[in-house]
């Protein structure tokens, strides 16, 4: 017997997978131009090298359309998340929750830090990488002894999953992006499995299918985007011990990556 699809973000899923649909392309429903937030604009023209001789007066309804931040009047997912004032305002869940804990259960009721991370996707890269900064060990590793050390887990790891967490995930899933820093791993789980055929071994050899094509465009320029599909073999290059699991049941995909212990 055939199942019905009631679910309009189950519908969405199904186009999104065919790739008849990306969602970061889709408006957001009361928006209007005056959430954009001009400097991020300007600073993504300068990143593109268009002249900003009178910047200000051409950052006009026309040019947001032609950036595909804007249509019919409303901004687009991607507008929104990489544009906008307040991304928040409008989809309060597309933040990261970070929480360092103490132990390795994410039951325990202590914590060392927890942090509901807010902001455009650039925000949310750069203070998710700060909260990493902020509860990982920096060891010296033949560094000098009045160094601060570097970071335990591979940063240039860290970089690649965290990024890779916030331009592929799956945005039709009303879910934050969850950090977790336990005593013997870090967790970082991004809502929405693989999209198609895509597979945990797949990916390791760097395919890859785009899921929001908007946010990999505006990544390109703004953020430091390395190149679509290389990211995963970068990270467990820096990072070799790294374990991906693509949780088809529970939609979401999880990376996690051991910590040493530190009396070792």
């Amino acid at each position: 017997m055939n199942t019905k699809v009631t679910d309009n973000a189950e519908i969405m899923r199904l186009f999104q997978q065919s790739g008849a649909l990306y969602v970061d392309e889709m408006v957001v429903a009361h928006t209007t131009i005056n959430d954009i937030d001009r400097y991020k604009v300007t600073e993504y023209l300068g990143k593109l090298k268009k002249t900003l001789e009178g910047v200000e007066e051409i950052l006009d309804n026309q040019l947001y359309v032609n950036l595909n931040i804007v249509k019919n009047g409303q901004l687009t997912l991607g507008g929104l998340l990489f544009f906008s004032k307040n991304p928040q305002q409008y989809k309060p869940v597309f933040c990261i929750k970070a929480v360092s804990f103490f132990g390795n259960s994410i039951g325990g009721n202590d914590y060392r830090d927890s942090r509901d991370i807010t902001g455009t996707v650039p925000e949310l890269f750069k203070e998710g990488m700060s909260f990493f900064n902020s509860n990982l060990r920096h060891v010296q590793a033949g560094q000098n002894f009045n160094s601060t050390g570097i970071l335990e887990i591979s940063e240039v790891a860290l970089e690649e999953i965290l990024q890779n967490a916030l331009v592929h995930r799956d945005y039709t899933k009303n879910a934050p992006i969850r950090l977790m820093i336990f005593d013997d791993r870090v967790e970082i789980v991004s809502p929405g499995c693989l999209p198609n055929s895509l597979t945990v071994e797949s990916i390791k050899m760097g395919n890859a299918v785009v899921r929001n094509n908007l946010l990999i465009s505006y990544c390109s320029k703004l953020m430091n985007y390395r190149g679509f599909g290389s990211g995963i073999i970068r990270a467990m290059n820096n990072h070799p011990n790294i374990e991906l699991i693509n949780d088809v049941e529970g939609e979401q995909f999880i990376v996690k990556i051991p910590r040493a212990d530190p009396a070792t």
